[in-house]
């Protein structure tokens, strides 16, 4: 395998993703195209229903596409089964849902310490600590997340996010559900951490203050990309 430090972190070629409806084939992406460096933060921007949910999940290998080809880190998504897919993004990705997505049975310090937890790794303990004092809530690890409130909660999701130190990190709408100060801050927080570990940011917003933070930004509409 190649190392990963010279490759692109994502590379799109001719993507096509269509669903099956009551009505018949409904076409969600069309030909897109998409090289995304290593390091790099980007913001997919658009209206409500033109596709960058359905993007982001797919170039996270939630999701097998329809057609063309998706590669992670020089990996091909479309030759991996659903068990490859989870392998991989193990290996490489992080992942931020815009309505946190926390097991509400674990405290902050146990959501965090999951990812790690669940490859094996013995300082799981340690490396979640660490992430959640960097995002302020190191009075907060033994509260449940039901205890917390909205914006500590995307701030642990944010620890957990990183806790596993991935190569690319995925957010769906990170401030979507914060009020101002908060979406501030969980900004914050996403691009001091994308710089301190390198790592390549992929953000889905409608907040043009977040979009205009990122490298680049790229607009879809009716499935098709055009960068801005």
């Amino acid at each position: 395998m190649q190392d990963t430090d010279t490759m692109s972190a994502l590379t799109i070629e001719k993507l096509n993703h269509s669903v099956t409806t009551s009505n018949g084939k409904l076409d969600i992406l069309k030909g897109i195209n998409l090289h995304i460096k290593d390091g790099e933060s980007v913001a997919i921007v658009g209206a409500s229903g033109s596709g960058k949910s359905t993007l982001l999940g797919l170039m996270a290998g939630l999701d097998q596409h329809s057609q063309g080809s998706i590669r992670l880190y020089g990996e091909a998504l479309e030759s991996l089964d659903e068990e490859g897919r989870a392998v991989l993004r193990g290996r490489y990705v992080g992942f931020i849902f815009q309505s946190f997505h926390l097991l509400p049975s674990l405290t902050a310090l146990e959501n965090v310490m999951l990812p790690n937890e669940l490859k094996g790794n013995r300082k799981a303990d340690d490396r979640a600590r660490e992430l959640l004092q960097k995002v302020g809530l190191s009075h907060r690890m033994d509260h449940y997340p039901r205890q917390l409130s909205g914006g500590e909660q995307q701030r642990v999701a944010i620890a957990r996010a990183f806790a596993s130190a991935p190569k690319i990190l995925f957010a769906d709408e990170p401030t979507g559900n914060l009020d101002g100060k908060n979406g501030i801050l969980v900004e914050d927080l996403l691009f001091d951490l994308n710089k301190q570990q390198g790592t390549t940011l992929v953000v889905v917003t409608h907040n043009p203050e977040l979009a205009g933070r990122c490298d680049r930004q790229i607009e879809i509409h009716d499935g098709e990309l055009k960068e801005s």
